[in-house]
């Protein structure tokens, strides 16, 4: 007799040898198994379709007022309204240099100063040259008072017989001389004050000053560097008029550029604040084109605003200008103006669906077969299409000013609030 501690033992290797007794456990589990999954797909697709038999059968949204605006997006610059560039009419050394960028200046503020001392030596020599030919004024004058005094003795004597024709005739001559010699001596004079007036000019613009009220916003110069004033004048600072006020300068492209005018309202935006928008308005449209890769462009300027100089010059923007604008107005989407129901008697009508495109929702196809209207809903050309008492009706609409999203209509029979029709939803059987 076998002790009874072994059974446990044998079963456990009877089961590890795959009896008959195991496989009908194995069996047994796979069924059940087969069941759970069986009846949890059965209760999903229940599931999904009890909630697509709840669903309308049409998505729809309600016929409001509202404002529409249409905009045409350009990019550009900041600039500042004035720039002036301010160079040196004289060539020497920078002796100082008094401002430096972003100092504010007023008209005449000096900016930097030149070395004059050569300047200064020939200004004086000039001056020299003025009372030198001033004396030789003062000589020819007392020349001619001379011939003139001798001019009018010899007519005595001449009358007298005490003169030749001919000794009159030579004192008459010295005294036109004497006359001519007064003449171009006063011209002399004339000449050399011109020149120390030309010397100190010179002297003047060797202050380099501000020419407008604004900001340095370039400054190209530094004391002992040397300034070359030859054909043209060299850039030693940009200034730039107050920045209170700005323009930007966007290129528009030739489909848009006709509906852009002076006077209209534009909003921007710039990297440096990606959460402002600022405000803008139209202020130029160019008549001039400009060819970029093939791409005609007109040019823009927009004004703006910068009361707190959070804007600088040379930054990039995007503006949006205003085209168009259409307040309170009954808009639909533009969706809507697409629907065509296949059947405006009964919903759309359901297609046969495999077992797996009942578990994956499909999306809904449009009918290609156009809304059943009347003649004269077809001259009208538009249609939208309402719910009247659970079923779609087709009403002649006239389009107005769309921004893509949502468009403007108007016509007979539209109300607002009444509910309009933007898609079929397919139901499930």
């Amino acid at each position: 007799m076998k002790p009874v501690a072994s059974a446990p033992t044998d079963l456990a290797a009877a089961i590890r040898g795959g009896g008959s007794g195991n496989r009908s456990l194995r069996y047994i589990a796979a069924g059940l198994l087969a069941l759970v999954v069986g009846g949890g797909v059965w209760f999903g697709v229940h599931r999904i379709r009890k909630a697509r038999r709840s669903e309308p059968a049409f998505n729809t949204e309600v016929l409001q007022r509202g404002d529409i605006r249409l905009a045409i997006t350009a990019t550009g610059n900041l600039a500042p309204t004035t720039e002036v560039t301010v160079g040196g009419e004289l060539s020497g050394t920078t002796l100082e240099v008094y401002v430096d960028f972003n100092d504010r200046v007023s008209k005449g503020t000096p900016l930097a100063k030149l070395d004059t001392s050569k300047l200064a030596q020939h200004t004086e020599i000039s001056r020299a040259a003025v009372r030198s030919a001033q004396a030789r004024v003062a000589q020819a004058e007392a020349t001619a008072k001379e011939s003139a005094a001798a001019l009018v003795r010899d007519r005595q004597l001449s009358q007298a017989g005490l003169v030749s024709p001919a000794d009159l005739e030579v004192t008459v001559a010295g005294a036109g001389r004497a006359e001519a010699d007064l003449l171009s001596a006063k011209a002399t004079v004339g000449e050399a004050d011109a020149q120390v007036r030309i010397n100190e000019f010179d002297l003047s613009k060797a202050i380099i000053q501000s020419p407008i009220d604004g900001i340095v916003l370039i400054r190209s110069i530094e004391p002992g560097q040397t300034v070359a004033a030859s054909f043209t004048a060299p850039q030693l600072f940009v200034i730039a008029e107050k920045l209170e006020r700005m323009k930007l300068k966007v290129t528009i492209a030739e489909a848009d550029i006709g509906r852009v005018a002076p006077g209209q309202a534009s909003t921007f935006t710039v990297d440096a604040w990606p959460d402002r928008t600022y405000t803008a308005r139209v202020a130029k449209v160019s008549y001039g084109s400009a060819v970029t890769d093939n791409v005609v462009t007109y040019l823009a300027e927009l004004e703006v605003g910068n009361e707190d100089l959070s804007l600088r010059p040379g930054m990039t923007a995007t503006a949006d200008i205003r085209v168009a604008e259409r307040t309170n107005v009954l808009r639909v989407s533009t969706a809507a103006l697409r629907f065509a129901p296949t059947d405006t008697n009964t919903t759309p009508a359901v297609a046969k669906k495999s077992f797996v495109q009942s578990l994956i929702p499909m999306p809904t196809r449009r009918s290609s077969r156009p809304p059943e209207v009347d003649a004269g809903d077809r001259s009208a050309g538009s249609h939208v299409w309402v719910l009247r008492d659970g079923k779609p009706e087709s009403i002649a609409v006239r389009l107005g000013l769309s921004d893509g999203r949502q468009t403007e209509v108007s016509g007979e029979g539209l109300v607002e609030g009444q509910l309009v029709i933007l898609r079929a939803n397919t139901p499930i059987p």
